[in-house]
């Protein structure tokens, strides 16, 4: 893929001075803009790469920031998690899931995100086990992943949730497997009132245990509090079923797009002139088509700042059989009652992709696996590379040159 010719580091180094001089900031915000602005330069040091026969390539890398929410830094991260998840894979079907949090709460994101997170967390994983074991055609106990992400395609707050579920769980006394009929899990809009109900009940009781004072209005006054839930009650609470993977393994590849994804991608940006960024965005009153977003550099910044997680905030969960508690027991339990039942249907079709590098390798042969390119040998002559560390700050070598004599 090609370098974007605009970058969101590009954006805070013209504007982040003067945004840092009128908006306050959290310690996170801060950092999550210094490191994108610093991502890839001189300034975090890197090596250099020249050919071992003195050919005259030389290849400068400079070091990554590593912060989750840059948009250069998570295509390894995105790798070594697919190899994981892949190896705790069921030879299932399974379901992609999005439950959206109502935009009534987005006040309540701003100024108490993890708790509100976690609560979303809470009663999206509570309610989706409860209702897989007591539906009359289910009753079992399934095993999913929940995402977390906190935008729309213009970078406004938008929290919701990204699911991916199996086709069926385990029955309550371990010993059975039972599938989902006809390609069909649960009834979703079900699903979304039980949902909206543990939602407001976690709520009361966070309310009511004193860990959402703040500025929003209405939370110190408990009849405005009580008028504010009773809305939330009478709302629709958005739950969507998006399709479902007949091949299981093409259930992770895609929601490995989503696990590592920030708010927006370099690929996305189109323009920066006179303090203005355009962007592209879904169109989705034109499925399929995509149109052009405008904003100041300084509002541009400020949605980007929206969605900086929490320090040490986890958004990636798992639940049920694929629980860290379960992995060696229930979902072992699952990989094997699926084994026995029809073993030649649970071969997983060929595809395309190339295999998820593994944990262990370094990170030149995960890129080998991932572009085909190997990254220890010389492009010009075949001959190996010698790498060399870099400090912050240094001068470039010059190349070594081949004497012939």
């Amino acid at each position: 893929m090609s370098r974007p010719a605009l970058e969101v580091a590009q954006i805070f180094r013209h504007h982040g001075p003067d945004y840092r001089k009128t908006q306050r900031l959290s310690p996170e915000q801060h950092q999550a803009m210094r490191d994108i602005e610093r991502c890839r330069t001189v300034r975090l040091g890197g090596h250099v790469d020249t050919c071992s026969r003195g050919c005259g390539y030389l290849a400068i890398s400079y070091n990554s920031c590593r912060n989750r929410h840059c948009p250069k830094c998570q295509s390894l991260q995105q790798a070594k998690w697919l190899a994981q998840r892949l190896e705790r894979l069921l030879p299932t079907q399974y379901f992609h899931l999005v439950v959206t949090l109502p935009h009534e709460l987005n006040p309540l994101v701003l100024y108490h995100p993890e708790t509100i997170f976690n609560l979303l967390f809470a009663s999206v994983s509570g309610a989706l086990l409860q209702f897989a074991r007591d539906y009359e055609r289910l009753k079992a106990q399934v095993g999913f992943t929940a995402v977390l992400h906190t935008w729309d395609q213009a970078l406004n707050l938008h929290p919701h949730l990204h699911l991916v579920v199996t086709g069926g769980g385990l029955s309550a006394t371990g010993d059975r497997w039972i599938a989902a009929r006809n390609s069909f899990l649960l009834p979703v809009r079900a699903l979304s009132k039980i949902i909206r109900g543990k939602f407001l009940e976690v709520l009361k009781q966070a309310h009511h245990e004193g860990r959402l004072q703040g500025q929003v209005q209405g939370l110190g006054d408990p009849v405005q509090f009580r008028r504010f839930t009773r809305k939330l009650s009478r709302k629709k609470w958005v739950v969507y079923a998006q399709g479902s993977f007949e091949a299981s393994r093409n259930a992770y590849y895609y929601l490995s797009r989503y696990t590592h994804r920030v708010a927006i991608a370099n690929q996305r940006l189109v323009s920066l002139a006179d303090g203005q960024v355009s962007f592209r965005a879904r169109d989705n009153s034109k499925p399929g088509h995509q149109r052009l977003v405008t904003l100041t550099a300084q509002e541009f910044i400020r949605r980007f700042l929206l969605h900086v997680l929490p320090p040490r905030f986890v958004k990636i969960r798992h639940f049920g059989l694929m629980a860290p508690g379960n992995v060696k027991t229930k979902l072992e339990q699952a990989r094997a009652l699926l084994s026995l039942q029809t073993p030649g249907a649970l071969k997983e079709p060929k595809t395309q992709e190339l295999d998820p590098p593994r944990a262990t390798q370094t990170w030149q042969e995960r890129l080998r696996a991932l572009t085909g390119v190997d990254l220890t040998i010389c492009p010009n002559c075949g001959g190996r590379l010698l790498r060399r560390r870099l400090l912050n700050g240094e001068a470039i070598p010059a190349p070594p040159v081949w004497d012939s004599s």
